[in-house]
């Protein structure tokens, strides 16, 4: 028997198991997203499957603490596990307390509780402009807490303040990606109503990649617009 047979491999409903009872809230959605970004690289099947070992385990508890723990976001986190890969010490930001947000979080990440107060100070806005963006349903509150999302919103919208748009200007925005969403949900559409296994995953990974490319049109369509603005 070679290594590789030797080695005790669990699929993704085995690692799920074995990590809700310390994170409750793990979901296979959020394991696939630490994958596609690039956090663990689990082997797999001669047919496609996932194969997780207690090492995958192991780093995946360790992603998710950094997260729960010291809110920090993902970019900040690879770093941590880039150094434990080459025998280094994580470094200091792992010990970030967790009343503060990691102020490097620029995107949206899965799995993040704020409170209002972690979001306005994290975000480096005040209470209005929350009031703003929340008015005109930019930011969204789920069960008492708001997630990743929200934070990344209301960064961005403490920036094109100081341009002076205000939150009311960024409702068109808004409408337009509510556009593309829709766009999106009648191509998975299909894909999410089949039976078959691995189903949904592959609607997902449908969704995230015209998700990036729609994005990737927005801006070349925003930047060439303004240029030809400028060249009149």
């Amino acid at each position: 028997m070679n290594a590789h047979a030797a080695r005790a491999y669990m699929t993704i409903g085995d690692v799920l198991g074995r990590l809700r009872v310390e994170f409750p809230d793990v979901t296979i959605s959020k394991i696939r997203f630490l994958e596609a970004e690039g956090l663990i690289e689990p082997e797999r099947s001669p047919s496609g499957y996932r194969q997780f070992t207690h090492t995958d385990v192991e780093r995946l508890r360790f992603i998710l603490s950094a997260q729960r723990d010291h809110y920090l976001p993902l970019r900040v986190i690879k770093q941590q596990l880039q150094a434990l890969d080459q025998g280094a010490e994580p470094g200091p930001a792992a010990r970030q307390p967790r009343t503060l947000v990691a102020a490097e979080t620029t995107a949206a990440e899965p799995d993040v509780r704020l409170t209002r107060r972690q979001l306005i100070d994290g975000a480096g806005i005040d209470e209005a402009l929350l009031a703003e963006l929340e008015e005109y349903d930019l930011v969204r509150r789920a069960g008492g807490h708001y997630g990743g999302e929200s934070l990344a919103i209301a960064r961005a919208a403490a920036a094109l303040g100081s341009f002076g748009f205000g939150a009311r200007h960024l409702r068109a925005v808004k409408a337009s990606a509510d556009r593309e969403v829709g766009l999106i949900e009648q191509v998975v559409a299909p894909l999410l109503r089949q039976r078959s296994p691995g189903a949904h995953g592959r609607a997902e990974e449908t969704a995230r990649e015209i998700a990036a490319l729609s994005v990737q049109l927005h801006a070349v369509l925003v930047s060439t617009g303004v240029q030809e603005s400028l060249n009149r």
